[in-house]
């Protein structure tokens, strides 16, 4: 149940995406262009995926179950650190400059578009750099 109900939600998502223009880098870059051809739609996406993302966030606050069962695990780091600025410094350039963020690279990737497979794989390498990063910081610090 909770793979058929995980692969429903994928689906889902990147049909909208698709429907929203999000797969589409030169849409994605329009919106990004302030200064020249800016193309304010989908900054109504943005908008309407926060509302029912804040909605669901409240929903799920007293929550410790999922409607599937799965224990619920919300984020609680409040802090605003040196990673997390330098890391959407990186998400934002790299967004800026391809017009594709995660999921619209998953979407591009599966129907076989080089430049969504580019761009997974970029971001394959940078998760799997940061982990090795992250995990020789931890050694250094315990004193191996």
């Amino acid at each position: 149940m909770y793979a058929a109900a995980s692969f429903l939600a994928g689906l889902v998502f990147g049909v909208g995406l698709i429907v929203a223009g999000m797969a589409n880098p030169a849409k994605v870059i329009g919106f990004l262009d302030l200064a020249g051809a800016w193309d304010p739609s989908l900054a109504l996406v943005m908008a309407g995926a926060i509302t029912v993302g804040a909605g669901a966030f409240a929903l799920m606050r007293n929550k410790t179950r999922t409607l599937l069962g799965a224990p619920v695990r919300l984020p609680t780091a409040r802090n605003i650190d040196r990673p997390l600025i330098l890391g959407s410094l990186v998400f934002g350039v790299g967004w800026g400059l391809a017009g594709i963020c995660p999921g619209p690279a998953l979407v591009l990737a599966g129907y076989g578009a080089i430049k969504g497979l580019v761009f997974l794989a970029a971001m394959l390498a940078g998760s799997a750099l940061f982990e090795f990063q992250e995990g020789r910081k931890r050694r250094l610090s315990a004193g191996e």
